[in-house]
């Protein structure tokens, strides 16, 4: 099989096994995962193996989804999970839409506010109930 091939196919496993782990996340308003939701698809995960990078962009709900950072905590989570720490991993909302975008960005993707959000025994409870429930 040729590098380039080879290469491709691994890229396409990577985005094929982080789809899997993140489709059943539970919305934390809703009893739907955020892929039934459509908050979350295939096309909006990018993986770059050679950079160990990865790329989530999810669209909230609505533009002032007040659970949009709960939901941007929950894919970290489940990713921090899946991957070995060397991984760099960046969640966003989709361009345009939320009202609040760059503040949010800018949570989700700063280490230290997130391991603050995650100390919280309230927040952390919320995450992982949308990490491991079973009701949907």
């Amino acid at each position: 099989m040729p590098l380039m091939s080879s290469i491709s196919s691994l890229i396409l496993n990577y985005h094929c096994f982080i789809t899997h782990f993140v489709r059943d996340i539970r919305d934390p308003e809703h009893p739907y995962s955020l892929e039934q939701l459509s908050v979350l698809s295939e096309e909006s995960i990018t993986v770059d193996e050679k950079l160990g990078r990865i790329l989530i962009t999810f669209t909230p709900t609505v533009q002032h989804c007040s659970m949009a950072t709960v939901i941007g905590l929950c894919l970290r989570v489940k990713l921090i999970q899946c991957f070995p720490p060397h991984y760099k991993v960046d969640i966003n909302v989709s361009p345009g839409s939320h009202a609040n975008e760059e503040s949010v960005n800018k949570q989700l993707n700063d280490k230290e506010r997130v391991a603050a959000a995650l100390e919280n025994p309230n927040l952390r409870q919320l995450v992982d109930e949308c990490l491991y429930s079973n009701e949907l």
